[in-house]
């Protein structure tokens, strides 16, 4: 139950993100008195709506996003549109360039500053990752295979003690049977056992509620342990609930390397800030190797293993949102939300069209022209044939739909698991 809550709400998150990103085209259109006529949570048929001024408002039966009609942002839409006389000055072309480039850009600076509150809250009241060396830190966990150990856990029907735990939750196998955080497993009922990934096949092999032994390692010494791996529900690649079996661990983080420490709301603004462009880097890196990630995802469809490092779709997103609830990582739900709001904050200002980064471009791309051609004396060519642009356009529809095709089919078939 708390892993499909932990969906729900993930992908609600997302929903309310892109609809305050639309908000943020409509509010700054409204403020430099721009004609807003719609604006709508959702796609496909209306199931309600209401108008207020000359704005409709409401919400569509596809919860998939959402929209903002502002006349004039192409001269198709403003096509669309009854502009009287009176409102001429209002359409979106004729406003100065500085103004269109900030309605243009607001949605996307909605996503940074909804980024930026959440990290700020998280570095100021909770703590998260300070140390660059984390990521090599997990890199290292992951060969090793070291786990950390979850004390409580959600099992199905199970009718063991609770002990300390909270009511619907279990102990945890792992942590019952003595294995500490830092702690690498070589081996689950005699398969060796190498990497994160191998310990994946080893415990997706077990049967639940069968006792088997499991070998640890720290420091260089080994000891074996019995355990009783309980049973947990997950979806499968057809989308259906079925039972497996788990330990009750997850990826290793040291926290020596990973101090969790709350900083305060003051000293929380610069920290946010450094970490704010830490990601930055990695998602123009992440977008940059994209293209080499296109190989990894379909060898992952095919059979193959599933890298943690190929991209996730918003299906992968929000179950991976589901696990964090469902061992009641709030920290790193979050996180995963701020990441997210971030990478979509960018995304969107690549000066490619339907992006808002591609609108920009053209505008400021209409303004040096036109200043090329009063330079050399020459008429205002005036506003770019968006009819022309649209080969180029259906091109990058077609390229973004059939990667985010690719990277749904690899989070339904071949799903990344943080916790196992």
């Amino acid at each position: 139950m708390a892993y499909t809550t932990g969906i729900i709400l993930f992908a609600l998150a997302i929903l309310i993100s892109v609809s305050l990103h639309e908000f943020g085209h409509m509010l700054t259109a409204k403020a430099f008195g721009m004609k807003v006529t719609r604006y709508f949570v959702g796609f496909g048929p209306t199931l309600w709506s209401f108008r207020k001024g000359e704005t409709e408002y409401g919400v569509k039966g596809i919860p998939l996003g959402g929209f903002v009609k502002i006349v004039g942002m192409t001269p198709l839409e403003e096509e669309e549109e009854e502009v009287t006389e009176k409102d001429r000055d209002r359409v979106f072309w004729r406003k100065p360039l500085w103004q269109r480039t900030v309605v243009l850009a607001a949605g996307s600076v909605t996503h940074f500053l909804l980024g930026f509150i959440a990290l700020w809250i998280l570095v100021s009241f909770v703590g998260v990752v300070a140390n660059p060396a984390y990521a090599e830190a997990v890199e290292e966990s992951e060969a090793n295979a070291r786990v950390t150990v979850a004390p409580c856990v959600v099992a199905v029907e199970s009718d063991a003690p609770q002990g300390d735990c909270a009511e619907g939750q279990i102990e945890g196998p792992a942590y019952g049977a003595g294995i500490a955080d830092g702690d690498a497993v070589t081996s689950v009922d005699g398969t060796a056992v190498t990497d994160w990934d191998s310990l994946l096949a080893a415990v997706g092999a077990l049967t639940p509620n069968e006792p088997v032994e499991v070998v640890v390692e720290n420091g260089g010494a080994e000891r074996t342990v019995e355990l009783t791996p309980y049973a947990a529900e997950v979806e499968n690649e057809d989308g259906e609930v079925e039972t497996v079996a788990r330990l009750g661990v997850f990826v290793y983080t040291d926290p020596a390397i990973e101090p969790a420490m709350a900083v305060g709301p003051i000293d929380g603004i610069p920290e946010t800030f450094s970490f704010t462009g830490d990601m930055f880097k990695e998602t123009f890196i992440a977008l940059g190797q994209l293209p080499s990630k296109i190989p990894p995802l379909w060898d992952a469809i095919m059979g193959g293993e599933r890298g943690d490092d190929t991209p996730v779709s918003v299906v992968g997103a929000s179950r991976l949102g589901g696990e964090m609830v469902q061992y009641e990582q709030w920290a790193m739900f979050f996180m995963l939300l701020v990441v997210l709001n971030y990478f979509i904050g960018i995304f969107n200002l690549l000066p490619l069209l339907p992006m808002d980064g591609g609108h920009i471009a053209i505008a400021w791309y209409e303004r040096f022209r036109s200043w090329v051609a009063a330079k050399r004396g020459r008429p205002d060519p005036g506003r770019v044939d968006y009819l022309k642009l649209m080969p180029l356009t259906y091109a990058v529809i077609v390229l973004l739909g059939g990667f985010m095709l690719l990277t749904i089919t690899a989070d339904i078939v071949n799903p990344i698991t943080i916790f196992n």
